[in-house]
């Protein structure tokens, strides 16, 4: 009846995930990605945003940021033989170029995934005509129509433009990864983990950068993480202020931006970054059209039951779902669940809760599970257990211990000794806050977090030894080795 079972509409992580999982169950599927241009021109290939101006551009630029620090502190101390005052230098034009060249492979590699799972890749722009109907329009205009039994919505979301006089003059997440020149004096507007990596990167490769923000940084997290990591910020020399949203940007006589904002101060910059938050790429899909009740109040997200819609046949998953972790293995995982229930009458489905995520700023921040505040908020009695320490890669190292102050965090429901949440700052968070996700979401006990072994001599090992409580009000440095 239909020209596929299934048709993914948008070609992201979350989409590109789902559409594989059931052409292996033999279906007939298709994927609709078109790449809709910035408002300044910024265009990608298949991918989504992850690939293309999201996670993996923001991790290599975070990680150059990195080998500067190593090359500025480290280096000398550890023998390398360089120059008293090395005046160190940063091309950004080359790393964009092998940024931007890995970037085309890894399309070029979704392309290839696609046709070798037998699933059908069209670059076309999709509306809904009905339930069952899409229309489609490729780059040159030509309009076709399609048919499917299913279809899954995955267009994930946009950076959401400045509401301000001249908000047009301002870029986003979706340009920063691919300019041309270096963005200089850089207003990074908003609080967001978006905002701050961007500033944390650029600071890092030596660039003057301020932070605006209408409210707390990083919304949600744990505030005393926060307010380390933003202590961080300071020691590095970026500007932060809080409580500010701006009301004007215009061009001066230099081609510059001078940015006035709601508390009477002004600055002029080279580069304003807007980061105040995503909304769902959902304006020009016409999902009302099928049935598809929207919620517009909640930046064009779509309520789901099991990544359902209120329409049988049309299901959502990733940034376009409300109320879900905006996270790409968060779209991943469920878009593989969703095909495997469709088609391989699996039951699982996807679990949201004490999901772990890493902000890469260059003090990284991982969690998994409640902050302290939320814990409090959900638990009659709350112990917290906390330590600081200083790598020791970076603890003979002299100019290092200014900013290598890192932190670790155990909320624990007092009542039942299960951990409701974990929280590190320090190196390689994502990679260390990856294997307490499981024990949080398995229900693992503060008591089973200290008998566990650490493996030393690393970072990791501070969780487990994380063993003095706040209540205690002893001094919480770790000492020696």
């Amino acid at each position: 009846m239909y020209d596929y079972d299934l048709v993914v509409i948008g070609g992201g992580s979350g989409g590109l995930a789902c559409s594989k999982e059931a052409a292996s169950y033999g279906k007939r599927v298709a994927v609709m990605d078109y790449v809709k241009p910035s408002p300044q021109g910024t265009q990608w290939g298949l991918g989504g945003t992850c690939v293309n101006v999201g996670c993996i551009p923001k991790k290599l630029m975070h990680h150059a940021g990195l080998v500067g620090e190593v090359m500025k502190y480290d280096a000398r101390e550890y023998g390398w033989q360089m120059p008293e005052n090395p005046e160190l230098t940063h091309n950004w034009e080359l790393m964009i170029s092998n940024i931007q060249d890995y970037i085309k492979a890894l399309n070029f590699g979704y392309k290839m995934t696609l046709h070798d799972a037998s699933v059908k890749y069209h670059n076309n722009l999709a509306t809904f005509v009905d339930a069952h109907t899409i229309s489609c329009v490729d780059k040159k205009g030509k309009e076709t129509q399609i048919t499917a039994e299913r279809f899954v919505v995955a267009v994930g979301s946009r950076p959401t433009p400045l509401d301000c006089e001249g908000g047009e003059l301002a870029i986003s997440s979706d340009d920063i990864f691919s300019l041309e020149k270096a963005p200089g004096k850089t207003c990074c507007i908003g609080g967001g983990y978006v905002s701050l990596e961007c500033a944390g990167f650029l600071s890092a490769l030596v660039m003057d950068v301020g932070i605006y923000s209408r409210s707390e940084l990083l919304r949600g997290f744990d505030r005393e993480c926060c307010d380390k990591l933003e202590e961080r910020f300071l020691k590095d020399g970026v500007t932060i202020k809080k409580g500010v949203v701006p009301i004007k940007i215009s061009k001066t006589e230099d081609a510059r931006l001078a940015v006035s904002f709601s508390d009477g101060s002004s600055d002029v910059f080279d580069t304003v970054l807007a980061a105040i938050g995503r909304t769902a790429d959902t304006a020009s899909l016409a999902l009302e059209k099928a049935g598809v009740n929207m919620l517009p109040a909640n930046r064009g997200k779509v309520e789901c039951v099991a990544e359902q819609t209120n329409v049988e046949n049309i299901y959502a998953i990733g940034d376009v779902v409300y109320g879900v972790p905006e996270l790409t293995p968060v779209a991943v995982s469920a878009g593989r669940l969703l095909s495997a229930r469709l088609y391989d009458e699996s039951s699982p489905q996807m679990d949201y809760e004490r999901v772990a995520t890493a902000v890469y700023t260059p003090l990284e921040y991982g969690c998994v599970g409640l902050s302290e505040e939320a814990a409090t908020t959900k638990y009659a009695n709350v112990e917290v257990y906390h330590r600081v320490f200083v790598p020791l890669e970076h603890s003979m190292v002299v100019g290092r211990n200014e900013t290598s102050e890192c932190f670790s965090k155990i909320v624990v429901d007092a009542d039942t000794g299960l951990v409701a949440g974990i929280h590190y700052l320090g190196p390689n968070a994502g990679d260390i806050i990856q294997g307490w996700a499981l024990c949080v979401k398995k229900g693992v006990t503060y008591r089973e977090v200290i008998e566990t072994v650490g493996v030393h001599p690393t970072c990791a090992e501070e969780i487990v030894n994380t063993t003095v409580s706040k209540s205690s009000g002893k001094d919480v440095s770790a000492a020696g080795c």
